[in-house]
């Protein structure tokens, strides 16, 4: 734990500096120190980030660094942070990239050696699943994809692991997917947070089997959480015997641990199960 006394002695490197996702008052301390401190603060939209920056009193240069002039910022970026300058990531809400710009940014900083440091705070992610009820054993899936057909694979895939599926939505898309939804996920249970922390702030909570009865606006910004799948290992206590009869084809030709990787590649089995089943292949030889 950092004593407070370093806050105004910052090092070098590149901050990224969680903001509010709606409430301004969420913004911690040390951000504050840190976005103060700064020679120059990215952000992705200068309209928004000068709010914030106002309502605190703080005066400093915002750049604009969004998804479509990251690339072109490298270089001017990188210069400043090679001559020790302290540079600041924002995005309009949450945590930096995180579904947000700055992975690009990050990843050339790690290339070049150059520190970078966390300034953790607010994240729709963990306030969702906060107060979900569901497992926090989650797999964050970010926006979903914009075509049907590619959230039915993705829905497919993650369908078939136990736990708690959460992802960003607008709320005018997620009543175009509910059958789907239902399609992969209509055991389990579904929160929808809309307008965390903000004056309409919304938390809608439902089985997904009824999610078609649920009214949702379609103003705002959602965020949804699915519950793990508590029936999930039941469907796993044996394997299926077209599995079992391609064992039995390579148990001879390959090793236990390769047959594991090879039964398991496109799918979410037990490795437990598979290895248990060649164990008994082979004292049966």
């Amino acid at each position: 734990m950092h004593d407070d006394q370093n806050l105004n002695n910052l090092k070098p490197g590149l901050y990224c500096v969680a903001t509010p996702i709606g409430n301004l008052g969420d913004i911690t301390l040390r951000a504050l120190e840190v976005i103060k401190n700064s020679d120059l603060i990215l952000c992705e939209d200068t309209r928004v980030s000068k709010k914030l920056l106002s309502k605190f009193n703080i005066h400093k240069k915002l750049i604009s660094n969004h998804k479509f002039n990251e690339n072109k910022n490298i270089n001017f970026i990188l210069e400043h942070l090679e001559n020790n300058k302290i540079i600041s990531i924002i995005s309009d809400a949450g945590t930096p990239a995180i579904s947000d710009p700055g992975r690009i940014l990050i990843n050339k900083c790690i290339e070049k050696n150059i520190n970078i440091y966390s300034v953790p705070g607010p994240s729709a992610v963990s306030a969702a699943i906060s107060v979900s009820g569901f497992s926090d054993k989650y797999l964050f899936c970010g926006f979903l994809p914009e075509k049907k057909n590619a959230i039915d694979k993705f829905f497919n895939s993650a369908s078939q692991m136990n736990y708690s599926i959460i992802f960003f939505i607008s709320p005018k898309k997620i009543n175009k997917i509910i059958e789907l939804i239902k399609k992969y996920f209509f055991n389990r249970n579904i929160l929808i947070c809309r307008e965390i922390t903000k004056f309409h702030e919304e938390y809608l909570r439902s089985s997904v089997k009824n999610l078609s009865e649920v009214s949702i606006s379609s103003k705002g910004e959602v965020t949804v959480v699915i519950s793990e799948d508590i029936n999930l290992k039941k469907k796993f206590i044996n394997l299926k015997e077209s599995d079992k009869k391609k064992i039995n084809k390579l148990i001879k030709k390959m090793t236990i641990k390769n047959i594991v990787n090879e039964i398991n590649k496109n799918k979410i089995i037990p490795k437990k199960l598979i290895y248990d089943y060649c164990l008994k292949l082979k004292n049966e030889n």
